[in-house]
């Protein structure tokens, strides 16, 4: 129930035109914002359906990840990212585990910094502030911040070991919201920000995360990748909006995939 993870990056990747397997590692009720939620760690049967692909010598031309339940997860994780991997595939790794200053529910420091190993094994990771700051072990800046510090704040993601970082959710001028992001390898750094609305709505990274996942896949390079994200995001936004105590549920992400699809030079 609900409108993040994989109900979010099914649907899009898969519109996109990329034919997509799922892993699941687990199974909520609702999403962790929710009380009460309940948990179902699948972690025995997605080794089982490993084993079972590498059997059929199954070949992926890319591999992401988002949230992810435990450490073992992580683990688990790496695992698929090592045994699938092989030269050209994109590694791409959201680090779901945090918004504004806090950690999800059941997530710990210990946790943090471990999923930071996870994306040093990534080609390409897209954490919002919260989640950057609890990877490298520093305290969440807030809204306190300017350019210099989002440029810093990369190249120590990309410290990590990933080729790419792209910070989510920043803003460096009123009234605008978008992303930075940084290669590692070219030194290149670019920005995309479009005006910010001012709501709150559950499952947005997960909608940012799986159109730059397809946008990559479908070929665009990296700038022109983030702006078929950001823009995508934002039109999700702004039509859940018109649906006055939606905003409980998630992003109307559906409504928007002409928009997505379109960007894609699908239609």
């Amino acid at each position: 129930m609900g409108k993040c993870s994989l109900t979010v990056a099914l649907p899009v990747i898969s519109a996109a035109g990329i034919e997509t397997a799922i892993l699941p590692t687990t199974i909520l009720s609702m999403h962790t914002a929710f009380k009460g939620f309940t948990f179902r760690d699948l972690t025995d049967d997605a080794r089982r359906i490993i084993d079972h692909w590498k059997e059929q010598k199954i070949l992926f031309d890319g591999i992401s990840s988002g949230y992810l339940g435990t450490i073992p997860q992580i683990e688990l994780a790496e695992e698929v990212y090592s045994e699938f991997y092989r030269p050209g595939v994109l590694r791409f790794v959201d680090p779901a585990m945090g918004d504004n200053g806090r950690l999800y529910v059941g997530f710990d420091r210990a946790f943090a910094l471990r999923m930071g190993k996870l994306c040093g094994k990534a080609d390409i990771i897209d954490p919002n502030l919260t989640e950057a700051a609890f990877m490298l072990g520093m305290d969440y800046p807030g809204e306190d911040y300017d350019e210099r510090f989002i440029r810093e704040l990369l190249k120590k993601l990309c410290g990590l070991g990933c080729r790419t970082a792209v910070l989510t959710g920043v803003s460096l001028e009123e009234g605008h919201c978008g992303v930075a992001a940084y290669d590692s390898e070219t030194g290149g750094y670019t920005t995309c920000f479009r005006e910010h609305l001012p709501v709150s709505f559950h499952g947005t990274g997960d909608v940012f995360s799986s159109a730059l996942f397809a946008a990559l896949m479908t070929g665009q390079p990296l700038e022109t990748a983030l702006a078929t994200a950001v823009d995508y995001t934002v039109e999700s936004i702004r039509l859940t909006i018109s649906y006055p105590g939606h905003n409980w549920y998630g992003v109307d992400f559906e409504s928007a995939i002409p928009l997505l699809l379109k960007k894609l030079g699908k239609i």
